[in-house]
């Protein structure tokens, strides 16, 4: 299972007076068991690609290639690339509308015409999935639920589907900090569950650096950088330019070395840096 992006171009509004180019000649491949961030300021055109990758928004040119099929290309199903393509849009829960849990799960799978046994098997398998019990929520109203669990039940209605493709756009965002971490354990848990691929678009830079395989840099709709979190957050200057953030272990190193810290590793995360601190205090090297 693959998506490849070719030579992505999208106008908004062409030929008219408010026209502008949210997307120009993006092309990468995002390969089975992927993780891959997105990051980009706002208006960079991180929203508008993702509705792309499952036919919500049309190209004004270039093509998106799903597992073989050209989604672009006249005559192609939508309703086959949304089953192996899930997208999860900012603030889920406020799509939630069934009268119970167990109901609003069951929706996407019943669209697609699955017997009830299929259906049933989907629904427990999916609220396990996002860390709730089935038996003690499936009668409950989804609108009596926290905030968290609210996300959960709608991000369990995507899974339900099972997608090949998992996408993320902001899941943690207006989340408490408790809920924000138990969301991005949920997210790691069905990444290792499913081995599907995971496309995640978030803010926060700590979550990215931790949770990404690959990182893609969005920037006045251009693909600004495409690598591992190691190789984007490496490039501090051009980021910032851009008016995006390191990771906090990587702001430390970079604060670091320039007070003549010598420390060689990039670190993703604030537990490897102070490793390497330790590290270099044991040896006489700071």
């Amino acid at each position: 299972m693959s998506i490849e992006v070719r030579n992505l171009t999208h106008i908004y509004s062409e030929g008219m007076p408010h026209e502008s180019v949210a997307l120009q000649d993006i092309s990468f491949t995002a390969h089975d068991g992927e993780f891959i961030g997105i990051i980009g300021h706002t208006g960079s055109g991180k929203s508008t690609l993702l509705q792309h990758l499952n036919g919500l928004l049309k190209p004004k040119s270039g093509s998106i290639i799903v597992d073989g099929t050209d989604l672009t290309a006249p005559g192609t199903s939508m309703r086959e690339i949304r089953c192996k393509v899930g997208l999860v849009f900012q603030y889920p829960e406020y799509q939630l509308f069934e009268e119970t849990v167990a109901e609003d799960v069951a929706f996407g799978p019943k669209n697609l015409g699955l017997a009830e046994e299929e259906i049933d098997a989907r629904v427990r398998e999916a609220i396990g999935l996002v860390g709730l019990d089935y038996e003690s929520i499936k009668n409950v109203s989804p609108f009596e639920l926290s905030g968290g669990q609210k996300r959960r039940v709608a991000i369990a209605g995507v899974i339900a589907m099972k997608p090949q493709v998992l996408i993320l756009d902001e899941p943690t965002a207006g989340l408490n900090p408790k809920a924000h971490a138990d969301i991005l354990d949920m997210v790691s848990a069905i990444h290792e569950a499913e081995r599907n691929i995971i496309i995640f678009v978030s803010h926060n830079m700590n979550d990215i650096a931790r949770m990404s395989s690959r990182v893609l840099v969005m920037d006045h709709g251009k693909l600004a950088m495409n690598g591992t979190p190691e190789e984007v957050f490496s490039r501090e200057a051009e980021l910032k330019q851009m008016g995006l953030a390191l990771p906090d272990s990587m702001e430390f190193v970079s604060r670091l070395r320039k007070r003549g810290m010598k420390i060689e590793q990039n670190c993703m995360n604030l537990s490897s840096l102070a490793d390497q601190i330790a590290a270099l205090k044991s040896n006489g090297g700071a």
